[in-house]
């Protein structure tokens, strides 16, 4: 079985309480954060990155319970509308947002593939997949907006020559209190690819 399967297999209401609790102490660490290099917007951009990947388990459940595709180009197309449009209310730079939200959908698609190929290998999942429209896209909405918001905060650090090397120590710091599963290490790797303006996670300029 495909490691990433068995990551989501394993994640429970209990896990996601977990990460969402650790999301919103880091998210309330920002606003204490005032010294010169701190990281706490850069680690809570991880942890929101790595909610909205764990929702690509419950959307392909629905998509393979509807035999739908996973790539939905029209969806997709009106997020990064929506983003670019929300951007700018929020005075981030709306390029910067709109591929930061490409690479989330890349990296989401990244997992649901996964997962399609191991239903398709070994066994389909089991019970009814969550409610898309009620449950699992609000969710999405909500995240879509924290991530603005976490973007603009970490404009300022983007620009830095060490930004990768600090995205990297924030990655790191985000799986160690989550006990985080390897095998998302590529997704995540993928949905942070753009953050830091010199390069990727632990990238050197």
């Amino acid at each position: 079985m495909h490691p990433t399967f068995r990551f989501f297999a394993a994640l429970g209401h209990r896990r996601g309480r977990v990460l969402a609790a650790l999301a919103s102490l880091l998210l309330g660490c920002i606003g204490a954060a005032h010294a010169d290099g701190d990281d706490a917007p850069l680690t809570s951009l991880v942890a929101l990155a790595s909610q909205r990947l764990a929702l690509a388990e419950p959307v392909a459940r629905w998509k393979w319970a509807r035999h739908e595709p996973i790539t939905d180009e029209p969806r997709e197309a009106a997020l990064l509308a929506s983003v670019e449009q929300k951007a700018q209310a929020a005075g981030v730079d709306p390029a910067f947002v709109q591929r930061f939200f490409r690479d989330q959908i890349e990296a989401s698609k990244d997992v649901q593939n996964a997962l399609f190929a191991n239903w398709r290998a070994a066994r389909p999942p089991e019970g009814s997949p969550p409610d898309l429209a009620a449950d699992t896209r609000p969710k999405l909405d909500r995240l879509t907006q924290s991530l603005i918001a976490a973007l603009a905060r970490v404009e300022p650090i983007r620009h830095a020559d060490d930004c990768p090397l600090r995205l990297a120590d924030s990655v790191a710091r985000w799986k160690h209190l989550t006990r985080y599963d390897a095998a998302l290490n590529a997704p995540l790797s993928r949905a942070l690819s753009h953050v830091c303006a010199t390069g990727g996670v632990g990238a050197v300029g």
